[in-house]
């Protein structure tokens, strides 16, 4: 089987061709770098995920995490994985030199992160979680906090969590029971409890640093009321060591379908003993705080589906390659030799389109990321404001487009495998199994969809989506080949319908009539991602038709011959698709929004 777990040529493509990343090293803080220091960590990250996270995946999806005397029992090589990505400055990478950590751009680090998890995404979610709950330290924490806890979580010496939902509540933030008590001794007594808390308990790290989302006594209901507070599992001294056990305990493991390596637990709070909270920030600001948290937490779940759809079609790619089945319609000879399964047209179709929807989720996400670098480290600050309100714009669709046709890349793998795609003796089954988390955590694709119809578009008086729009253009008018020219015509007629379906809802939901008008916010979710994935592919194929002339081996004409197939199936085949959701939202259909309950 194949060790690739993302093509290196095509990274770098996205990276350097696409993106531009090597001009980032024109800015200060990523002065001391340049394109060979972002191919030697990439490189570094490629072979660590292959050699120490990659050799363990289906150990720890067959001997998954036990519950055992109160305690998580899991298998050595997850903590071996760990310290080595922690040793190699990875949980760090984004960070300050002061803190330790690399300074690296949100788009290299991302393109690092995608290796472990299509490596081994159970073994991955706890360096990542670790990440962004100390990110968020970083920016809310007071000086103490941080002085706390910063140095044990990005040496990895601790790891962290984000604990929001509740058995009760689900994805309801307001509904949440948790309660926090001030004390005179200037912390907070927790108590709740919260469920599906991936690495709430593990046995890789000294400590567990609980993000924890409560409501302090007398707050007002709703979101409005709830608070974010540090939890955790040991109380530390002045100098950040653990001494006492905090009144943290798993109440139990939770078994799921796949990510089998990562725990997700069930989790009490001050049943057994007090359990003591540090206030972050403000009270009753804590959901404002943790949306920083989980919006890093949505792009990295739309990167991780996108990376594990990749894995899966470099699996199914290399595996139809070497299977000889049946021969060509137009082979009458019984006796011929049989040929491998790539060259029936029915496998190329389905290794096609997870080309498309892998390769296309790829180069949102790391747009993405490049959006992240640009809102924190663009010389002017305008251009950092609006790369901050296109990322704001875009999550609902980073998060949900890559964990929608990642499972479905990962389904077609299957397929092309045929029989023993079913089987646990290869590794199909089980990039289906890990990717089908994605459309759910870190909210919903409905969620998602609701996100972005009812709140992201009309942000700012739409600000962001006319900058989207503007964004776009550049990209439709770089369309000079015969074939680019095409798509840029069809992707520009969706767009057109695009805009008047966006309109004729806006102007339902001011007329207040959000039930009728939401109710097919996934349709509008699915006609926004196919344009926004369709408008990746653009960029892919205008980059590709202008370095196709100038390619001199076979093997570069062959990739970029391949970019721009893979656009054309895009195109031909997946943006048509859209037309069924323009005709249900111009429709405001009301199918779905009139069934009753009884009538199931």
């Amino acid at each position: 089987m194949t060790d690739t777990l993302i093509d290196r040529r095509d990274l770098a493509f996205q990276l350097y061709e696409v993106l531009d990343t090597e001009n980032l090293t024109t800015r200060e803080r990523f002065s001391e770098h340049n394109r060979d220091t972002f191919d030697a960590v990439i490189e570094t990250a490629d072979k660590m995920a292959r050699e120490k996270f990659a050799t363990h995946n289906s150990a720890a999806d067959k001997d998954e995490p036990k519950f055992v005397n109160g305690q998580v029992e899991m298998l050595p090589q997850v903590k071996e994985a760990f310290d080595a990505y922690a040793q190699a400055g990875f949980i760090a990478g984004r960070y300050d030199y002061e803190l330790g950590g690399m300074q690296l751009p949100e788009s290299v680090m991302a393109a690092c992160n995608g290796f472990f998890t299509a490596a081994n995404p159970g073994t991955a979610g706890y360096p990542f979680l670790t990440t962004a709950a100390a990110n968020l330290i970083r920016v809310f924490g007071n000086e103490q906090q941080k002085t706390t806890f910063l140095p044990n979580m990005l040496s990895g010496r601790f790891s962290g969590t984000m604990a929001l939902t509740e058995p009760h509540a689900g994805s309801s933030l307001a509904d949440i029971r948790t309660s926090a008590s001030p004390t005179d001794q200037g912390h907070y007594l927790i108590k709740g409890a919260k469920i599906y808390i991936s690495g709430g308990e593990q046995s890789i790290t000294d400590n567990i640093v609980h993000m924890v989302l409560a409501k302090i006594k007398g707050a007002p209901a709703g979101v409005k009321g709830i608070s974010l507070f540090i939890v955790p599992k040991y109380l530390v001294d002045d100098e950040g060591k653990p001494t006492e056990r905090n009144g943290v305990n798993l109440a139990g493991l939770i078994h799921k379908l796949g990510y089998r390596g990562t725990t997700s637990t069930a989790l009490s709070f001050g049943d057994d003993a007090p359990c003591h909270g540090y206030l972050v920030g403000e009270p009753h600001q804590g959901l404002k705080y943790m949306f920083q948290m989980m919006n890093e937490a949505r792009v990295g779940v739309g990167f991780g589906a996108a990376v594990i759809g990749y894995r899966g079609y470099m699996h199914s790619l290399e595996y139809a390659k070497d299977r000889l089945q049946g021969r060509k319609a137009s082979e009458k000879n019984p006796e011929s030799p049989q040929v491998p399964i790539i060259d029936h047209a029915d496998v190329r179709r389905m290794l096609l389109a997870q080309k498309a929807y892998s390769e296309g989720g790829l180069a949102l996400c790391l747009y993405g990321a490049r959006l992240m670098d640009d809102q924190h480290t663009h010389p002017d600050e305008q251009k950092r404001q609006e790369a901050g309100k296109l990322l704001d714009l875009l999550t609902p669709v980073i998060k949900a487009w890559p964990s929608e046709y990642g499972p479905k890349a990962n389904d077609l793998a299957i397929q092309v495998y045929g029989g023993a795609g079913y089987t646990r003796e290869y590794p199909a089954e089980q990039c289906w199994r890990d990717n089908r988390l994605n459309p759910i955590h870190e909210g919903t694709n409905g969620i998602q969809a609701l996100d972005l119809l009812g709140r992201k578009i009309w942000q700012d008086q739409s600000h962001g989506l006319q900058l989207l729009m503007q964004e776009m253009q550049v990209d439709l008018q770089a369309a000079t080949t015969d074939r680019c020219q095409q798509w840029a015509l069809s992707l520009s007629e969706t767009l057109q319908q695009a805009v008047k379906v966006t309109q004729s809802l806006g102007k339902s939901l001011m007329e207040g009539d959000p039930d009728r008008t939401l109710a097919n916010a996934s349709c509008y979710l699915h006609l926004f991602g196919h344009i926004i994935v369709a408008w990746m592919w653009l960029r892919q194929a205008n980059a590709a038709a202008h370095a196709l002339g100038s390619a001199n081996t076979d093997d570069e004409r062959n990739f970029y011959q391949g970019k721009l197939q893979a656009a054309q199936y895009f195109f031909h085949w997946e943006l048509p698709t859209v037309a069924q959701d323009l005709v249900l939202l111009r429709n405001q259909d009301d199918t779905c929004l009139n069934m009753k309950a009884d009538w199931f």
